[in-house]
This record gives C-alpha cells, structure tokens and sequence, in this order.
C-alpha cells in the first residue's frame, strides 16, 4: 500500500527536510517486507491569499483516485501508535493501494475536503506548525511500520 503526504507548501532544505527524509526511507526499508510503502510526498502550492477553497481544490487533484483520504487535523481523533499502526494494516488488509495523508496550510484544512476524508488523525490538542506536523507523521508511518515488523523501536 502506497502512503502519500499530500500537503501545501514547499519545504526547503533543513532540519525539518533531513528529518522527514531520514524517516520515510526508514519507513521504506522496513515497511517494504509488509506490503507498505513507498511513502511520497507531493507538495502544492501555498496560495497566499487565496484561501482554503482554492489549497483543497489543489489537494484534491494530488490525491490519487480511490485512495483513502486522511486529514490531519485538530478535531480528528486521537490515536496511540500501535492504533495508527493498526489502522494502516487494516487499510491495507482490506485490499487498498493508496493513502493519502493531506496535510493543510497555515489555516488548515477546508471544510469542504474535511467532508470528504474518511479519517481525521489529531496530533493532539495542540496546533502545530504545519512543517512540523510532517516531521510528526513521518515518524509515526515509520514507528508504526516498525511495530508490525515487531521490531524492539517501539517501546511501551
């Protein structure tokens, strides 16, 4: 099952950017043996002043067809690790190719493609600066494939 971070804006080189790199190729290396991966990040552009109509209508043309939409947002629901890890098998279990994580801009994401996500995953009850949400999400696709594989990265 292919996983997707569909987001606005353009990260650059930096810390945030090593992290998410490090992570997902992790995630790729492990997540491979169990039907998971490659994890790809297609990026669009911020529309400053444009509003969330017109981020969403970009969002919705990188998501590919027949893939679950997953928002991240404040009001979705909060998970443990081994729930996310639970969740991605159980997607993938159920015979689907793609998921599509969409991360919005800075004032979130609109609600007309809220209505459209299957799932919403909080990060908690915290706002966070939508770069860092990546970095979050990356190493959580990646802790969560480590748990399947059970590997001892994961400690409770």
């Amino acid at each position: 099952m292919r996983l997707h971070f569909c987001v606005v804006g353009r990260l650059r080189a930096g810390p945030e950017k090593q992290l998410i790199d490090d992570y997902l190729q992790r995630f790729d290396r492990t997540g491979r043996a169990l039907g998971l991966g490659p994890c790809k990040i297609i990026e669009v552009e911020d529309k400053k002043n444009a509003g969330m109509g017109a981020e969403a209508d970009l969002l919705r043309k990188s998501i590919s067809k027949g893939s679950v939409i997953c928002i991240l947002d404040e009001r979705g629901k909060l998970l443990s690790s081994p729930d996310f890890s639970d969740k991605l098998a159980n997607w993938r279990d159920s015979g689907r190719q793609d998921v599509a994580f969409v991360i919005g801009g800075a004032d979130g994401i609109d609600p007309s493609l809220r209505a459209e996500a299957d799932f919403a995953i909080s990060l908690g009850k915290m706002v966070w600066p939508h770069m860092l949400v990546r970095v979050l999400l990356a190493e959580q696709v990646y802790r969560a494939a480590t748990i399947l594989a059970g590997s001892p990265y994961h400690r409770v």
